[in-house]
């Protein structure tokens, strides 16, 4: 019996060994299964930052040049008004244009000659933003006015 007994401890022994070097192997194959998977995600995860700067880069580009163009466009030739006319606001138009203002203040026009207009300025494939659209529709439907505000210091004592 005691050789019986050594071979069903050895068998015990061989499948604990047998278990234990199987377990070890598969653990070593799923740890670097995921390491590669980790390295992957680390790779892509790099790839988005460069792709995420270079938009941002190309989008400050942009906003910088239209700026620009915003600031310079009385100067170029395709604004077809006088420079002196343009009152540059930024926000929600970029200028508000009395046309015909500089002649008639120098009397050379009439007063029947100015026309108000607000320009906005776009480079690019910039679009109106909704508040401009919203501006565009109310000048459309006529929904302008002017007034006057008198403030009287004299009365406030």
């Amino acid at each position: 019996m005691s050789i019986w007994m050594a071979m069903l401890i050895g068998v015990c022994i061989g499948v604990v060994i047998t278990t234990i070097i199987l377990s070890n192997t598969r653990n070593g194959r799923i740890q670097a299964e995921y390491e590669q998977y980790i390295a992957q995600l680390q790779l892509e995860h790099q790839q988005s930052l460069l792709q995420a700067q270079k938009r941002s880069v190309n989008t400050s580009r942009a906003v910088l040049k239209g700026k620009m163009a915003e600031q310079l466009a009385p100067m170029l030739p395709e604004f077809c008004y006088l420079p002196s006319d343009a009152k540059f606001l930024g926000d929600p138009v970029d200028y508000v244009v009395f046309d015909g203002y500089t002649d008639f203040r120098d009397g050379e026009g009439l007063a029947e000659d100015i026309d108000v207009v607000l320009i906005d300025i776009k480079s690019g494939g910039a679009r109106l933003t909704k508040g401009q659209q919203a501006i565009a529709q109310a000048i459309r439907e006529g929904r302008v006015r002017f007034e006057t505000l008198r403030i009287d210091f004299d009365d406030q004592g």
